[in-house]
Formats: C-alpha cells, structure tokens, sequence
C-alpha cells in the first residue's frame, strides 16, 4: 500500500537539497555558488486516524496533516458516530 493521503491524493514528491558555498553579493561577497545537489524525498504529514467515509462506514486511513486541520473528514469517534448514523437514517 502507498503512503498517500485519501483524501488529496498527496504522496511523496521527489526534490533536491543544495549545498551553497560563498558570501552572497548583497552582503559584500563575490556571490554564492552551490557546489553540491543531494535527492530527497519530502513525505506529507500523513496520520493514521479512525474515519466516516462517504458509505458511512468506519475504518483507519492515511489522513495528512493538512487535511485535518482543514476539516475535510469525519473523524470516527462516538459523537460522530451516533451522528453520522442518524444523518443515514433521514
């Protein structure tokens, strides 16, 4: 299974870290160079947490971080459950 949020699709992305060398001229140097380039992969912040998903059943998902926080889902807990369960029923 890959590590990808379900909710954005947000994955791992490939990308580079520079190594930089040299005052910059703004501050009196001769300008910086970059002298190295390493890969990297930067991860989103992904949680593994309970949700109500669209059938309004319960399960673990690879949620990120900034989905939560935008409130995107339904957390799974026993308010929301009794909720989401009345909300079917109507």
């Amino acid at each position: 299974m890959a590590r990808v949020c379900v909710v954005s699709g947000a994955g791992p992305q490939a990308g580079r870290k520079y190594k930089r060398r040299g005052m910059v001229r703004r501050k009196g140097g001769a300008g910086s160079k970059i002298v190295g380039k390493t890969l990297r992969v930067i991860k989103p912040n992904l949680q593994r947490i309970k949700i109500i998903d669209e059938k309004g059943t319960v399960r673990y998902a690879l949620v990120s971080a900034r989905m939560i926080k935008a409130g995107k889902i339904v957390k799974a807990g026993k308010a929301s459950v009794k909720r989401a369960a009345a909300a079917s029923k109507v």
